[in-house]
């Protein structure tokens, strides 16, 4: 199998590039909408997680849509993918949403007691790391949207 027939194949997986294309949509969404609310444009947030719209629900939900569209809704493909988006997006809302209030609370410890005891680490947990029911929802609604617009390409 040559290098250009895997390019080809992957290029052709509708699946595979819907769950790009809805990662990126969502990242690309943030980003926009971080600029705007901020009045500057932070590029790391294109990278970065948390915040709207969920990338992980926009990524999972083009990826269960599109598996819908190729392999049909009643496939094994799709039954897999519908499962692992649920678990996903729920895991967003809950231990990873959790996981942020925790580090949020715990950086602004560190902070108070950081002038008593200079010995106390100065590095910053992460506090974006889950994500809101909204900003599940609205990412969700992202790669379902983006799902529909890729099997265009595809047709």
């Amino acid at each position: 199998m040559t290098p250009q027939t895997i390019f080809l194949q992957i290029i052709g997986n509708q699946v595979l590039m819907g769950g790009i294309a809805g990662w990126f949509a969502a990242q690309f969404c943030k980003t926009l909408l971080d600029a705007i609310l901020n009045h500057r444009l932070d590029i790391s947030r294109f990278w970065g997680d948390g915040g709207m719209p969920s990338a992980h629900s926009s990524t999972v939900s083009c990826v269960a849509v599109s598996a819908g569209i190729v392999f049909g809704v009643g496939s094994f493909p799709f039954a897999i993918c519908v499962i692992l988006a649920m678990i996903t997006m729920r895991d967003a809302m809950g231990v990873r949403l959790e996981t942020g209030k925790q580090a949020k609370l715990l950086n602004e410890m560190v902070r108070l007691f950081s002038k008593d005891n200079p010995e106390l680490p100065e590095e910053r947990l992460k506090e974006f790391v889950g994500h809101t029911p909204a900003q599940v929802l609205i990412g969700c609604l992202t790669g379902c949207i983006m799902a529909f617009v890729l099997n265009l390409l595809y047709v």
